[in-house]
């Protein structure tokens, strides 16, 4: 639950703070019946309250996607803290914690126990709902991920808070929960806020018979004794301890890999460590599967599928090759264990690589979700729109020749190997990074000593089978991302082309090595190393490239930065395509889409948005038929420098749903994403003085994509028309603003619940196995 504090006013409060008094008891007609957690209270609190209380940047580390994390309660202490000077304990649910007595050691409160009974209740949860009910307007601003945020951990503290902001219930900013939800909820609390009884919580955490089967096969592949499946198991498990394992079966429930210190058939003994490659502290390691039962909130739903095609290629991959060195053990050493082109060398680097192409999507979302849930800081290292390519492996020279890798592997040493409390003055030498300045220099000159005729389109994975993903879309949403497959949208300004060097050490720097808990320092030399990953990737899409056009291209990328300060490296490649254009990315970008990549993918352009050269916006569709059609009559209207989309410039309207209610058929869904024109990305802070509204466009992509919802738009589709003419005309008028209240649901509008409930189970509908619940700490933060 959030309390805000604005810190010019924290004297003046501390002292309204000493005269206040706790609200009264909320007296609850006690219920007749007993109401069962699961089958009542949590459907609610997962759809009024988890929406926002998951992940990190749950307010007050207030989780509510389990009874584990509403019994433990929250706290003062906030995960993001941009001055932290040392690192602070992890406090990870079911991870660094094992009962609700070490919770409160740790400095979590409860928000559900009280101190009256016979009909009263006192929790921080009832007085904040109670509240609401009571208050149910919601007036001016509500950001509940805000830096100045503090929790009220007993009833003076809220009592006091409460009194100075009135309208800052629960749920924060949005309408109140009808009578009889609040009725459930208030049961429950009045009964003891008891949790899953015995053979509910039995059936939670129990797997379904043909999970059992898969998990006893995979835990036999990952713990058997010889060398090489170990450090298969190994290598593995770093780059899955994020994933959310689903095996080959109809159950559609998630798994979780962990490390324990007990074999399979013995009850699992966590060894919960920071990072995944950390010392496990014991002899032997036993890899695990730990049943996922908390609700699924998108912004950590990364899917990776466990069947017996995925067995047979990793044994295709690992375990028949033969290595480049008899298969051993390795340290846990920081310095090793971090540098995984040290203790992987003797897996072969076409093995590791292969590995992350089958996966790419998985690999990049990793990236773009990641173990963080809020990061502005930690996105705005890269564009708003780009997409990715990769190099093939056949042509990928550290794959083909492991010993360039051996060789530079001290330049591969990334910040991670500092660990968590690196200290700020570490920043001043960042030896890392000039290290990773000296790698890129030594592969372009590998590169062009070795293709003396330059790179081909032969040099870009196309993809070996239909489900792969040789070509991916990136999304930035401000403090947010997401990552999808094809080419989604129109041309962007950027490209990345990665390959096994740079696609590893984006993973270990980011994800695999990035604690959310480290110093300010740890997070900031993080971003600073991706800065120098960053224009490696546009670099090696340059390559390609006619010599001619490298600098100035890349110098248009970084406006404002000479394009020798972001310590760019132009090969001396020759240009092997002959291109016939004056705009050869463009060019060349198309002819790997239409010609190159395997048909069997099926990714092709955007149909709806995508503009080849000399083409224009398509006009208004004759009828409005098909779900493309409505699509297309919105894109016509969304040009760059398009009315609406250049005023709703707020970095808090980046990503809009919008529901079509047709009167035959069904409703069409889709998401307007708008893309903020940087002039650079090497800031890192005052965001908005490298930004060129007049340039920004928008995407209208069919589905709901991204994991944070900026705003609803609600359209009768007899007044499409009129949508249409709002968004094409839009201005500051009083009658637009009519029109805006009419089509678009404000945080405040008592609409919203009935809306996000529409969404979320269309989203179900859309995405049964990768979809979940969407989180609302980012929808539109002024309520009218």
């Amino acid at each position: 639950m959030i309390i805000k504090f604005v810190p010019v006013m924290v004297l003046a409060l501390f002292f309204a703070g000493c005269a206040a008094k706790a609200l009264p008891p909320v007296e609850i007609m006690f219920p007749t019946r007993t109401i069962d957690y699961q089958k009542e209270v949590k459907p609610i609190l997962d759809k009024r309250c988890t929406v926002c209380h998951s992940c990190y940047n749950s307010p007050c580390q207030l989780k509510l996607d389990s009874f584990e994390g509403a019994d433990r309660g929250g706290t003062k202490r906030a995960i993001y803290n941009s001055s932290r000077l040392s690192s602070m304990d992890p406090t990870r649910l079911f991870t660094d914690a094992q009962s609700t007595a070490e919770w409160r050691e740790k400095k979590f409160f409860s928000v559900t126990d009280s101190t009256v009974s016979n009909g009263l209740n006192d929790s921080i949860m009832i007085q904040l709902l109670s509240h609401k009910m009571k208050n149910a307007k919601s007036e001016g601003e509500y950001r509940s991920e805000s830096e100045d945020l503090t929790c009220s951990e007993n009833g003076k503290e809220l009592g006091g808070y409460l009194k100075k902001h009135p309208n800052n219930g629960m749920p924060f900013g949005f309408p109140p929960l009808k009578q009889d939800e609040f009725d459930i909820v208030a049961g429950w609390l009045v009964q003891g806020a008891k949790g899953p009884d015995a053979a509910q919580q039995a059936e939670l955490m129990a797997q379904k018979p043909d999970d059992a089967l898969a998990v006893l096969k995979w835990e036999d592949f990952l713990n058997q004794d010889d060398p090489k499946h170990a450090m298969t198991a190994r290598y593995l498990y770093e780059h899955l301890f994020l994933a959310h394992l689903k095996f080959g079966t109809p159950t559609n429930e998630f798994y979780e890999l962990v490390r324990s210190k007990t074999a399979p058939g013995h009850p699992l003994d966590l060894i919960a460590t920071v990072r995944p490659y950390d010392d496990p502290g014991v002899k032997r390691v036993y890899y695990r599967f730990r049943k996922i039962y908390s609700t699924i909130v998108i912004k950590t739903h990364m899917v990776f599928n466990l069947d017996d095609t995925q067995l047979k290629r990793f044994n295709e991959l690992f375990i028949q090759p033969e290595w480049l060195q008899p298969p051993h053990l390795m340290s846990y050493a920081t310095k090793v264990s971090a540098n995984p082109f040290v203790v992987f060398e003797q897996i072969p680097p076409r093995s590791r690589y292969q590995f992350l192409l089958d996966n790419a999507l998985y690999t990049i979302m990793t990236f773009i979700h990641g173990p963080v849930c809020k990061g502005q800081i930690a996105l705005n290292v890269i564009d708003d729109h780009f997409w990715v390519m990769f190099m093939d492996p056949d042509h990928d020279l550290s794959a083909t020749n492991p010993g360039f890798l051996k060789l530079y592997g001290d330049k591969l040493r990334m910040p991670i190997e500092s660990g968590s409390n690196l200290g700020i003055f570490s920043l001043l030498t960042d030896e890392h990074r000039a290290s990773a300045v000296e790698f890129y220099g030594a592969r372009q000159d590998l590169y062009s000593s070795l293709n003396y005729s330059g790179l081909g389109y032969e040099s870009i994975w196309k993809g070996n089978r239909a489900e792969d993903a040789p070509m991916l879309t990136v999304y930035r949403h401000f403090d947010s991302a997401s990552v999808h497959r094809g080419a989604l949208g129109d041309l962007p300004k950027t490209v990345w082309v990665i390959d096994y060097p740079l696609l590893e050490r984006i993973y270990y720097a980011l994800v695999a090595g990035f604690d959310v808990y480290g110093t300010s320092a740890h997070q900031l030399a993080s971003r600073f190393y991706m800065d120098e990953l960053r224009v490696e990737a546009e670099s090696y899409f340059l390559d390609f490239l006619p010599p001619e056009n490298r600098r100035e291209i890349m110098q248009s990328w970084y406006k404002g930065v000479d394009y020798e300060k972001i310590n760019y490296s132009p090969s001396a490649l020759p240009a092997k395509i002959l291109f016939t254009s004056n705009d050869p990315k463009r060019e060349f970008v198309e002819h790997v889409v239409d010609s190159h990549l395997l048909p069997a993918t099926g990714i092709g352009f955007d149909k709806v948005n995508y503009l080849r050269a000399g083409a224009d916006y398509s006009r208004q569709p004759d009828k409005l038929e098909t779900a493309d059609d409505y699509l297309r009559a919105i894109r016509a209207v969304s040009r760059t420098g398009a009315p609406f989309f250049a005023l709703v410039n707020d970095s808090n309207s980046n990503v809009a749903y919008v529901r079509i209610r047709r009167e035959k058929g069904r409703d069409v869904a889709f998401s307007v994403v708008i893309n903020r024109w940087h002039n650079n990305v090497t800031f890192l802070l005052k965001e908005d003085k490298h930004l060129d509204p007049s340039r920004d466009s928008a995407d209208i992509i069919n589905g709901l994509i991204g994991s944070y919802p900026n705003y609803f738009f609600d359209v009768q589709e007899k007044d499409f028309p009129d949508f249409i003419d709002f968004l094409a005309h839009f201005d500051a008028s009083q009658k637009n603003t009519a029109r805006m209240v009419k089509y678009g649901v404000n945080r405040a509008d008592e609409r919203l619940w009935a809306t996000y409930d529409w969404f979320q189970k269309r989203h179900n509908e859309d995405e049964p196995v990768n979809g979940g619940l969407f989180d609302m700490n980012r929808y539109y933060y002024i309520a009218r």
